[in-house]
């Protein structure tokens, strides 16, 4: 029995090595285990490493010892437990060395200015933190968010009408149960798949309206509720002009709702942030956005702005339940927003940013094929043409064969729809200068 147990959790992987091969039928019942002695000699372990290991499968009852004996493995069924052959994240990432559909840019997350924070918090609240949170979110960060909101967006808002959640797609679910499962809701497309596959994940009904939204387009969906990203489109990156966002306005006025999902305005590169239609109409507009991008996927914050009326509804169905962001986090999140972290490590992610879009662009016109690129100076992906290319499928082959990983346009199409061809969305979120350099 020789096993790998270099720079691992040594008596958790012995343990698990063991285990699968009984499940596996490497190792098969009635068989004697080596003695405890023999084994940690062979791996070069400690005796307690083996001991441990082996009282773990001893209970789980994958083994069974007998006095004066030594352990033997048990009767399995092997057939109703066999291991499955799961790829694991390593697996499905190898060959991978640069991810151009996720990430973010983790090596530039304020480590030093949320651990501070983080231990002033403790000190500063205490048992406070084991405390209920509200369903609605803590009010120190929802008082925070709103005072952010009005500095970066110019978005008078009342922190009561905030909701706190975890994340996007726990928001969008929380937006069907406010709104109904008998609303009909519309989805850009091309678009962010998650968020039709949410509404369909909670018994709501979609139908798409094409990524440059119209009025129009909207209007003959017949649908109540529409879910847009006037700043930045993803992918396309469209931007609704002025003029259609006040059609849109209008079209909700007549008892129906826009959910403007704000999800990247920290990183409009090039000039001000556009206005937010929210502040067009506070009444039948939800503004959203999460704290993904700007800090980490893994933090799973996020929040909502909610009116007026909705609000009411909200505290009526959900005044019973704590809110899924853990009291610490609200806390220290509180803190860094107030005390003017946030909006530095803001600025200094759109400097490195500018530098990463440059270098991209720079790389993409450097290419021996033709290669138009389409680029609103916003967020953090932009669309690059291929126009002589057979096929997306082609794009997406040759990039791989360098170790490249990206998705075109037709990737995130939720329905038949006209769009450009050959055009691969480059997501440089998580792309560093030495990445680029492959």
């Amino acid at each position: 029995m020789l096993y790998d147990l270099k720079g691992k959790n040594k008596y958790y992987t012995l343990y698990s090595y063991i285990r699968d091969d009984i499940l596996s039928g490497k190792i098969k019942s009635g068989t004697k285990l080596p003695s405890k002695r023999a084994l940690a000699q062979d791996l070069s372990v400690s005796v307690i490493t083996v001991q441990t290991a082996y009282e773990q499968l001893l209970a789980e009852g994958y083994i069974y010892s007998e006095e004066r004996s030594g352990y033997f493995v048990a009767e399995v069924n092997v057939d109703f437990h066999g291991k499955r052959e799961l790829p694991c994240e390593e697996e499905t990432e190898r060959g991978c060395k640069l991810d151009l559909v996720n990430g973010t840019a983790v090596e530039l997350f304020p480590f030093s200015v949320w651990a501070k924070l983080m231990r002033k918090v403790l000190s500063d609240c205490g048992e406070h933190l084991l405390e209920r949170v509200p369903c609605s979110g803590d009010g120190e960060l929802k008082r925070a968010v709103a005072a952010y909101l009005y500095r970066a967006r110019g978005i008078d808002v009342d922190p009561r009408h905030i909701v706190i959640g975890a994340g996007a797609e726990y928001l969008y679910g929380i937006i069907v149960k406010l709104l109904g499962r008998d609303k009909l809701y519309a989805v850009e497309n091309p678009g962010y798949g998650k968020i039709a596959a949410t509404y369909r994940l909670n018994g709501a009904e979609y139908v798409c309206v094409n990524a440059d939204v119209s009025s129009a387009d909207v209007e003959k969906s017949k649908a109540d509720v529409l879910h847009v990203s006037p700043s930045h489109q993803y992918p396309t990156g469209a931007v609704i002009p002025a003029a259609e966002r006040a059609r849109l306005i209008s079209w909700a006025v007549g008892g129906r709702y826009v959910i403007e999902d704000d999800y990247d305005s920290e990183f409009r590169l090039s000039g001000k942030p556009l206005q937010c239609m929210y502040s067009l109409c506070p009444d039948r507009v939800i503004y959203m956005n999460t704290f993904s991008k700007s800090l980490a996927p893994s933090m799973r914050m996020g929040y909502m702005v909610l009116p007026p009326a909705l609000y009411k509804r909200y505290l009526e169905i959900f005044s019973n339940f704590a809110c899924a962001v853990p009291l610490f986090e609200q806390k220290t999140l509180a803190a860094m927003l107030d005390g003017g972290y946030f909006e530095r490590h803001i600025n200094r992610l759109k400097n490195y940013y500018r530098g990463i879009r440059a270098a991209v662009t720079a790389k993409l016109k450097a290419l021996p094929v033709p290669c138009r690129i389409h680029d609103t100076g916003s967020g953090l992906h932009l669309l690059a043409e291929f126009p002589t290319a057979p096929s997306d499928e082609f794009i997406k082959e040759e990039a791989e064969k360098r170790g490249i990983r990206l998705k075109c346009l037709s990737d995130y199409l939720l329905a038949p729809a006209e769009i450009i061809k050959c055009c691969a969305v480059i997501n440089y979120s998580g792309a560093t200068y030495e990445k680029l350099e492959i």
